[in-house]
């Protein structure tokens, strides 16, 4: 199949904002069932990616296919899969083809009908759109559990399970207009994107609110909103100076995707006997001692009985796959991918996937959910590490799992030693040679999938505090998942690594909520009561106000973004480090005892020498670090100082 490659100008971001106003998700069904659907709902004039359209229709095998509506778009080939209800097309689009409607035609037996098929011009500069970097702070949010920006759309006819927000594990309601609404809280916090659990239709009966079991991956959930709405909000949010994440799922689909009636190919999907769920042996796909099997049921294996494993190693799911993903970034104007359970997907289906969409957008950023405590085994995940088997990722960004380990683990101990308090952080960032590019690592010290950092420092603000201050500080793209800021804690105190009860509603995103944190005065108002704990007034605001200050501060320290580590060992609960460049250094010291601690400011002179000017970042006043400066419990000074 031949493909088209043009050269694009380099611009800058916010011109990617003019797209085409035809929306694919609108366009009706004009050949009375005949044909069901066409994916990928549209596409444009100069992509380098292979145009293969699934066509799924009643006995559409048996017609003839091409193409008509103007010059330069062509039927290549033409694939039948097992099932009759299926066909593969593959379209040639010239260099010089006209955008427009176009018609696929499909005749049988003298007799013929249309399916109008959009292919847009693309947007100027769009190949070259930039993505999260170092210099970003990532805001994740579960949409469900943030804003109800419609109530309108809590429950919808075109879906099973409708809303019920005293259900832990239901549908809370929120939705993409949610978002929208409180983006101007987020870009106070400092945030320069946006990571949200999938939007896509997840028509699961229950437990349908977090969006991993996607039953449609080109249609948005009617609960959340549109396909329209969902480039609104990448819209609205690029204008405050935010992009936005788009989180993918390709290893798995729900038992409610539509497919699941009726299969182009039994292998489309991995099918045994009996269930069969994953080992969750990633170290099969690096181990030399490995057996073949284990490995099968690693990336083969379902990873829940609701949640279908998707076979990659068929070219036409992963051609599916492929179009998918840079659909949705030329669709809606994305800037990112999240990749949900990236080592149970076949790794060289995978690694030619991450290929495809950074050949379409060299600038692209993809992380990858590589969920191991494994700091060698996390880094063969990474695009362009050295491995000693020669496999190469092609996956940027890697979520940084040791650290988060190590941080959490810390922050609940109040005394140092061996092997204990800081020194775990110490430990695992004295690993950093491993890594092939410590500035495509995202950090964080929790998300979605782990117990709410408020929990693990025993609802300590002061300690929630050094949590951030390490955040803003440290190498790599930092993450908060949403309310961290603000230290929420579980629903189920007696279980807090639970799923719904660690996904708490946001306060003031529900109408009639007695609390809105989304505000200044909300946040600064009188003591309110979470699982039996009396938090004091103005605790969310003091909390606020210290993370906004580190991130805002952050989103123009080129030192922070760019700069180089060195750290000094103690084992006595603190940890001390610089972040520097030619031009300045950030010192960091964080005291995680019960006690004051004094700065040994002079076993630091083979860095500190020559350094002036210093600034209290946390107070943006003049400050020199000396021998004698006494840090107060279970509290950071941060330091900016020039060379």
């Amino acid at each position: 199949m031949k493909r088209i490659i043009i050269t694009l100008a380099i611009i800058s971001l916010a011109a990617c904002t003019a797209r085409p106003s035809f929306d694919p998700s609108s366009v009706a069904d004009a050949t009375a069932g005949q044909v069901t659907r066409v994916e990928p709902l549209s596409w444009w004039v100069g992509m380098k990616t292979d145009l293969q359209l699934l066509v799924q229709g009643t006995g559409i095998s048996e017609y003839n296919v091409e193409i008509e509506g103007g010059k330069g778009v062509s039927v290549e080939k033409v694939a039948k899969a097992e099932s009759p209800n299926y066909l593969f097309v593959d379209v040639e689009i010239a260099a010089d083809a006209q955008p427009g409607t176009y018609y696929i035609v499909f005749s049988k037996d003298g007799k013929s009908f249309k399916y109008p098929y959009e292919i847009a011009a693309r947007v100027e500069g769009s190949a070259q759109r930039k993505s999260f970097t170092t210099a970003d702070m990532v805001y994740l949010i579960m949409p469900d559990r943030f804003a109800n920006g419609d109530p309108s759309n809590d429950s919808t006819d075109d879906t099973a399970e409708d809303a019920d927000r005293a259900d832990g594990n239901g549908r809370h309601g929120g939705d993409i207009q949610g978002v929208i609404d409180h983006l101007d809280y987020i870009s106070e916090l400092g945030a320069t994107y946006i990571w949200t659990t999938p939007f896509l239709e997840d028509n699961a009966p229950r437990g349908s609110y977090h969006g991993y079991a996607a039953s449609d991956y080109y249609h948005i959930d009617s609960r959340f909103g549109s396909n329209e709405l969902y480039r609104t909000l990448v819209d609205k949010a690029r204008e405050k100076g935010i992009g936005i994440i788009m989180d993918i799922v390709p290893n798995h689909c729900g038992t409610e995707h539509w497919w699941m009636e009726d299969l182009p190919f039994q292998d489309w999907i991995h099918q045994f006997p009996t269930y069969t769920g994953t080992n969750v042996a990633f170290s099969t796909n690096m181990d030399p001692n490995a057996s073949a099997r284990d490995l099968f049921i690693q990336e083969s294996g379902w990873f829940v009985p609701s949640m279908v494993d998707m076979n990659l190693d068929n070219p036409y799911v992963l051609q599916y796959f492929i179009q998918w993903g840079v659909w949705w970034i030329e669709y809606s104007g994305l800037n990112g991918f999240r990749v949900d359970t990236y080592p149970y997907n076949e790794k060289e289906p995978a690694a030619e996937w991450c290929k495809a969409i950074l050949d379409e957008y060299p600038d692209f950023n993809i992380v990858g959910e590589c969920w191991t405590s494994s700091i060698p085994q996390l880094a063969y995940w990474q695009g362009g590490n050295a491995n000693k088997d020669g496999f190469d990722s092609h996956l940027p960004s890697i979520m940084d799992f040791p650290l988060h380990d190590a941080m959490r683990a810390a922050l609940s101990e109040d005394h140092g030693g061996w092997g204990a308090g800081m020194s775990k952080v110490y430990d695992v960032l004295s690993h950093d040679f491993v890594y092939h590019d410590l500035s495509k690592m995202l950090i964080f010290p929790g998300n979605h999938d782990t117990a709410r950092i408020g929990d693990v420092v025993r609802k300590d603000p002061r300690a929630l505090k050094l949590a951030m201050t390490m955040m803003a500080t440290m190498r790599g793209i930092p993450q908060i998942f949403a309310g961290d800021e603000l230290m929420f804690v579980s629903a189920k105190p007696d279980n807090i690594g639970d799923h719904p009860g660690l996904r708490v509603d946001f306060p003031g995103g529900w109408e009639g909520d007695q609390l809105d944190f989304f505000t200044e005065e909300g946040r600064a108002a009188q003591t309110h009561n979470t699982d039996g704990l009396e938090v004091p007034k103005g605790q969310a605001a003091d909390l606020f106000d210290y993370v906004s200050r580190l991130f805002q501060w952050r989103k123009t320290a080129d030192v922070i973004h760019n700069g180089k580590t060195l750290h000094f060992m103690t084992r006595d609960n603190t940890y001390a480090y610089f972040r520097y460049n030619d031009e300045k250094a950030v010192f960091v010291y964080i005291n995680n005892n019960l006690e004051d601690k004094n700065i040994p400011w002079s076993y630091y002179s083979e860095i500190t020498e020559g350094l002036h000017d210093g600034v209290d970042v946390l107070t943006g006043e003049p400050f020199e670090v000396s021998d004698a400066t006494v840090v107060a419990p279970k509290t950071a000074l941060v330091v900016e100082y020039r060379r």
